[in-house]
């Protein structure tokens, strides 16, 4: 039976949870539909999480983004709602979703979220822009 796209996303138990530790993943062939022409978007998602209790299982991730492959939305929107839905999943001490959208009429579109745990204090890691709680995002 061949494998379908789900907007079910599948967690396991995080292997380290006294520790902060950055995981970092690189999604290259994002696509969705633009909602005014109907032609397609692509995109590169980098994801980055500090995980709490939960971690994100890769195959059902896949399966997550492919879900959106017939979908119509705007930059701005679906990053937003990518990044709530895994935020929901694993409840991380924090996560960040940048979404580079390949480009369409002359323009390249850079979309980032942000999501901090409250009373979260992230340590400072290389290569990984953390806000400080209630700051604005970038």
């Amino acid at each position: 039976m061949p494998t379908q796209p789900s907007r079910e996303l599948d967690t396991f138990p995080n292997p380290a949870p006294a520790r902060d530790f950055r995981i970092h993943m690189e999604i290259p062939e994002f696509t969705c539909l633009c909602p005014k022409t109907g032609q397609p978007d692509f995109a590169t998602l980098i994801l980055d999480y500090v995980p709490d209790k939960r971690c994100i299982e890769l195959k059902s991730l896949k399966l997550y983004i492919w879900s959106f492959r017939n979908e119509g939305a705007f930059h701005e929107a679906v990053t937003n709602r990518i990044l709530d839905d895994l935020v929901r999943a694993v409840k991380p001490r924090y996560m960040q979703l940048t979404a580079r959208f390949y480009v369409r009429g002359g323009i390249f579109t850079t979309v980032t979220a942000q999501h901090v745990q409250r009373g979260f204090k992230p340590a400072r890691v290389p290569d990984m822009p953390l806000l400080e709680p209630g700051s604005p995002t970038r």
